[in-house]
């Protein structure tokens, strides 16, 4: 399965774990993915430094293929963290929610590839100028932080690989399936980054009570909370009923922050409450119905990719038969 993506990182499938906060801040999870042929993603989100650097060390010693280090820009000492990323020879760096001037050209220089999450087009463009290798455009249906004018990715992937043909793309929101991975090849990607997904699989480092919240999420399940805030999409709860509750109501926006405040994702990941903690998850939680090894998962993801592709290949074929079949009657 060649595309622009595999063949610029080294990897043999257009699959990419997401970076998720406690699910991927171990190695279990991206070492089973990147040994599949996918590319795993350490989140170096919530580490303390020092256990990060324990971790990537691990990592690199659990998969001789390549990998990822997901460091969101905002959190505390993240110099720090970028710093240990080119100290311990990480391959590929994905940043996020911040801007890519202050580390590209460093990173670049010391032979690390460089990918920048975004959610919007504008910074798609942004990112790509500033010299990244690749982008992830991330649309409404993600769990997280998906962009604040929920844009669904359907559309939002289309504009960008638009607006940028020759950008190494890689979508993501809403995927879950093979299926889904096909749609995105469709629209101009050039791989696709599953989250929700691989949330649910025996490798991610959540509570398990977590993990049965996204199996028995629906599709319709989820809540955004946070509009004004750091907007997130999380399976509903008794929080996010508060919180939403209270926004209807017209709280200003200090009460809502406050509101906000109270509950947390390490509440949900790590201690297993699911009715007060930030259960972030995407839509695609509906589609997704049992908790494999992540290794299985990707296998399966590859297979059901192929017959997805296969199946439109039929409808081409099938297509290009009546074509011919009709211009015989009209000549």
């Amino acid at each position: 399965m060649r595309t622009r993506f595999t063949e610029a990182f080294g990897v043999a499938y257009p699959i990419v774990q997401a970076g998720m906060s406690w699910a991927s801040s171990n190695v279990a999870l991206p070492a089973a993915v990147s040994n599949a042929g996918g590319l795993g993603v350490l989140a170096a989100g919530p580490m303390f430094v020092e256990d990060f650097r324990a971790a990537l060390r691990a990592l690199k010693q659990a998969t001789h293929r390549p990998f990822a280090v997901n460091v969101p820009l905002y959190r505390p000492r993240a110099g720090e963290v970028l710093d240990i990323v080119l100290e311990e020879k990480a391959p590929i760096l994905i940043a996020s929610q911040g801007g890519p001037k202050q580390y590209v050209e460093r990173f670049k220089a010391a032979g690390v590839k460089c990918i920048h999450v975004v959610a919007s087009e504008r910074h798609a463009l942004k990112a790509l100028e500033a010299g990244v290798d690749a982008i992830v455009v991330v649309g409404g249906e993600a769990g997280g932080h998906p962009p604040p004018d929920q844009v669904s990715t359907l559309v939002l992937v289309r504009a960008v690989a638009k607006a940028a043909p020759e950008a190494i793309l890689i979508a993501g929101g809403g995927i879950a399936d093979g299926a889904g991975i096909a749609a995105m090849l469709a629209l101009g990607a050039d791989a696709a980054q599953l989250g929700t997904r691989y949330l649910a699989t025996r490798e991610a480092g959540v509570h398990d009570a977590y993990k049965q919240a996204v199996l028995a999420a629906g599709i319709a399940d989820t809540a955004l909370v946070g509009k004004g805030l750091s907007p997130i999409r999380m399976i509903a709860n008794r929080f996010s009923a508060r919180y939403l509750e209270s926004e209807a109501a017209g709280a200003d926006i200090e009460v809502r922050r406050g509101i906000f405040a109270q509950s947390s994702l390490k509440l949900a990941a790590l201690e297993g409450d699911v009715d007060n903690g930030k259960l972030e998850a995407g839509q695609s939680a509906g589609l997704i119905g049992d908790l494999p090894g992540a290794a299985a998962l990707t296998e399966r993801l590859v297979d059901e990719c192929r017959s997805a592709l296969a199946r439109l290949s039929e409808f081409h074929i099938a297509l290009e038969g009546g074509l011919q079949r009709n211009l015989k009657r009209v000549f």
